[in-house]
């Protein structure tokens, strides 16, 4: 599994790809995870809902994943994002900003600063503690 900035490296790479709900290859399209799937050099499942407000149930679908909670992010972190009341979202954190999938622009962007949205939590590779 990718992390730090290589993960970072790999994830500002993706900026450009078309958004694709549940999409997993840059070559297709990418939503969030398929960016966080690919920034870290995982496969994850596809079963999920965009909009949920369950946080505690993402949170342990990334722990399953083999990330595990940090209590403050870094470059190759993932930091989940609520984006809405019902609408959580994922980004990989690079340094001064973030990646992530804008469904509105329906592609991958590189965004300056700290995430716009609540931060629930950021997340890292097991190993990388």
């Amino acid at each position: 599994m990718r992390c730090g900035l290589a993960a970072a490296g790999a994830a500002r790479a993706l900026v450009g790809a078309r958004f694709r709900l549940h999409g997993r290859d840059p070559a297709t399209g990418l939503d969030c995870v398929g960016v966080a799937a690919c920034a870290l050099g995982r496969k994850v499942p596809g079963d999920y809902a965009l909009r949920t407000g369950d946080a505690d149930r993402a949170a342990s679908r990334i722990a399953a994943a083999g990330l595990a909670r940090v209590a403050a992010g870094r470059p190759g972190d993932v930091v989940l994002m609520r984006v809405g009341p019902a609408q959580l979202h994922l980004g990989v954190l690079i340094e001064g900003g973030m990646v992530h999938a804008d469904a509105g622009l329906r592609r991958v962007v590189e965004r300056p600063g700290p995430p716009g949205w609540p931060v629930i939590g950021c997340f890292r590779p097991q190993a990388e503690e």
